[in-house]
């Protein structure tokens, strides 16, 4: 079976705009945004979400939020770009964990983290009068995807909002996201996030 082609969909819908529309973007950390803020700007208003309740402790949550922040003061940019900033909401994250614990690494316990994050994008989007949700989670080599599409085309259709399908990864996307991460001087963490994906990380 052919697996679908979301970069190839993104692609089509930047395609079809005949003005920039808002988009509000998750971001899980500024070097994975880099990539998608300079494929993006050209196209959209983008505001990126902050919401990331899946990373422990609370320290290390409020240094990778400190060098978001940093980047889109510095980075270049075509179009609005901001910020739409969240409380360190790490119940909400633990709310989903229980029974899950022992899940490997972009297993189930992810899957439900990526959906928590999608979620809350999504709602905040229909509050706010954006057009577009969206996510920088598919610029990682080390996330799936076509579950993250598949999620984000659930909510949407549960919403009535438009999801920007991607696989930022795609292009040498990753690739470029390193490069952007060492052109600003960012902080690139060794654990996607929360204390599980950590003990793993510390154990292979």
């Amino acid at each position: 079976m052919m697996k679908t082609n979301y970069n190839e969909q993104m692609n089509n819908i930047i395609a079809s705009l005949n003005y920039q529309p808002k988009i509000l973007l998750h971001s899980c950390c500024g070097p994975c945004s880099t990539q998608c803020i300079a494929r993006l700007t050209p196209y959209f208003n983008i505001t990126i979400l902050y919401y990331n309740p899946n990373i422990e402790p609370q320290e290390e949550y409020l240094k990778r939020k400190k060098e978001q922040i940093r980047l889109l003061n510095e980075i270049d940019h075509q179009n609005n770009l901001d910020i739409m900033d969240c409380d360190y909401a790490n119940e909400d994250f633990r709310d989903i964990v229980p029974g899950l614990e022992q899940e490997p690494e972009g297993g189930a316990r992810c899957h439900h983290c990526y959906e928590l994050r999608l979620r809350k994008t999504a709602l905040l989007a229909k509050e706010n009068g954006y057009e577009y949700f969206g996510t920088t989670l598919t610029v990682s080599p080390y996330k799936n995807a076509e579950v993250i599409n598949k999620l984000g085309a659930k909510i949407a259709d549960e919403l009535n909002i438009k999801f920007l399908f991607s696989d930022f990864k795609k292009e040498d996307g990753y690739k470029k996201s390193i490069e952007y991460s060492k052109k600003y001087q960012l902080y690139r963490q060794n654990y996607c996030g929360c204390l599980f994906s950590k003990q793993i990380n510390a154990q292979e």
